[in-house]
């Protein structure tokens, strides 16, 4: 791994116990070591953000699947949790930031490694603006002040769509301001945005259900755009479900930065899936049993924001809604947050163009400034899309799931193969001497439906329907705009990397898993 010479020596953070980990990795510790349980947990709940998520996609999945979409939800949520096991495991083994990146470098070669990590942080990056962009859907509902672009704030109409743009590049100056600030202060408030989040989440489940208008048999019902009958509405309906359980492995991002990782990592993961996972299955219910009318039209372009003031009225319902609000600001922090990370991690290799000015930590704040201005400016030019076309706001959503269940299928992928040819220990302890968390004997058929699941919701995700992509007709780049960034990254990727060897400039060796180090990438 990367070494430091006397020219690269910087002051010394903090010190923390658990500093030494990352010595068996060739790193130094530079990032501060700060964060404990809670805010592990709350790394990748944030990332996640039950509240962000549900609020967006609820009127697409109802949309285009009608009631029965609810039940793409239980068997996304299962899949999901079998990724974040393995994921589990791999966070007590690796507790190091550019979790994606180094797992898949040192599960199968460092070339791999590289384009999951890049494929992973361009991702993340499209989602940072994704998140932006979900405030469209919650801020004009609460006060009509917030359409500052035209009088339409239905997030598909011009209107709408160039407004979401305004409000998201606001945001994301002040996200990036906090993730240049300190690590304490960004702490802090993914922190308190998480409890808020959570209360706020228990209270509209708990509100919806009890102004219940009808049973929960109405899942079984079919209906929306789609005329593609049950599997169809399933499939489609799924958008909404792998949208909102994506970014678990936050936990693992965050590692150099949280005390005891091997232990608190895994852990955090998992739990951070299963909370978002119960608690948005549960609002998705009910906003299906208390919706005025399913029929309206109201549930399929206004989603959740119609039934919360409808329903419970305009002072609780835009209360709530405020809610939604902090939870989507906390949201686009902490991905913000993890996409640093990556970049961070990947240019602390020398990986990336400018990865000099990229691995630098600012020894009084712990963080890597110049990651989140890149982060921020990136994703702050993919809003501009929103003003081309209203559809790019759909474009930009599900390209950044595809983005991510590529990039953990590239790790799922390796570690079945190691698994499968023995190479995968099970063995260790962690930093209280207690066993590192394993799968054991399931460690094979969790990683094989692991893998199997992420390949087949990928190419799901990313199959260019024309009724999804291209509703209108005659933007056939929308239609294939997955496909085709998907395809420009990859492309880029190979680009770069093609220069880089031809102007001889040297690569990182890895250590991968007591393997032959001098693996290249």
């Amino acid at each position: 791994m990367a070494t430091t010479t006397p020219s690269d020596v910087r002051p010394d953070p903090p010190h923390s116990p658990d500093d030494g980990s990352l010595a068996e990795f060739g790193y130094r510790q530079e990032l501060h070591r700060s964060l404990g349980r809670y805010a592990s947990f709350a790394a990748g709940f944030s990332f996640i953000s039950v509240l962000t998520t549900v609020f967006q996609f609820f009127a697409f999945g109802y949309a285009f699947g009608g009631p029965v979409f609810f039940w793409a939800w239980p068997i996304v949520l299962a899949g999901q949790l079998l990724v974040a096991a393995c994921f589990a495991e791999l966070a007590a083994r690796y507790p190091i930031s550019g979790a994606i990146y180094q797992w898949s470098s040192r599960l199968s070669n460092a070339t791999f490694g590289w384009f999951a990590g890049w494929i992973m942080v361009i991702g993340q990056i499209v989602v940072v603006a994704a998140a932006a962009l979900a405030l469209q859907m919650v801020l004009p509902a609460i006060w009509s002040g917030f359409q500052l672009v035209g009088t339409d704030p239905t997030p598909t109409s011009p209107d709408g769509a160039a407004n979401a743009a305004v409000l998201g590049v606001i945001l994301l100056v002040l996200t990036t301001v906090v993730n240049i600030l300190d690590n304490r202060v960004m702490s802090v408030i993914n922190r308190v945005g998480v409890t808020a989040e959570i209360i706020g989440a228990i209270l509209i489940v708990v509100l919806l259900l009890t102004h219940s208008k009808r049973t929960p048999s109405i899942t079984f019902h079919t209906g929306g755009s789609l005329e593609s009958g049950l599997l169809g509405a399933l499939l489609v309906g799924s958008f909404t479900a792998a949208y909102v359980m994506i970014g678990f492995d936050s936990a693992g991002e965050m590692s150099e930065e949280t005390h005891n990782p091997r232990r608190t990592a895994p852990r955090t993961i998992l739990t951070a899936l299963g909370a978002a996972g119960l608690l948005g299955g549960l609002i998705i219910l009910g906003g299906l049993l208390a919706a005025p009318s399913l029929t309206d039209g109201h549930l399929g372009v206004d989603g959740l924001s119609y039934v919360l003031t409808s329903r419970l009225g305009d002072g609780v319902g835009k209360a709530l809604l405020a809610d939604v609000v902090v939870a989507i600001a906390v949201a686009t922090l902490a991905i913000q947050t993890a996409a640093c990370r990556m970049l961070f991690s990947m240019a602390r290799d020398g990986q990336l163009p400018f990865s000099t000015r990229l691995s630098k930590v600012n020894p009084r704040t712990g963080m890597p400034s110049a990651p989140a201005i890149a982060v921020g400016v990136l994703a702050a030019a993919l809003l501009l899309l929103n003003f081309a076309s209203p559809d790019a706001f759909l474009a930009i959503g599900t390209t950044c799931i595809v983005m991510l269940y590529l990039a953990y299928a590239m790790v799922t992928g390796p570690l079945l193969i190691r698994r499968l040819r023995g190479e995968f220990t099970t063995e260790g302890t962690d930093e209280t001497g207690a066993r590192l968390f394993s799968l054991g004997r399931w460690g094979v058929p969790v990683n094989a439906l692991a893998l199997l699941y992420g390949l087949v919701m990928t190419v799901n995700l990313a199959w260019p329907r024309a009724a999804v992509y291209d509703p209108a007709g005659g933007h056939w780049y929308f239609q294939w705009f997955t496909v085709l960034f998907l395809g420009i990254t990859v492309g880029g990727g190979m680009l770069y990397r093609a220069v880089t060897a031809r102007r001889g400039r040297p690569v990182h060796s890895s250590s991968v898993m007591g393997e032959d180090p001098e693996r290249q990438i």
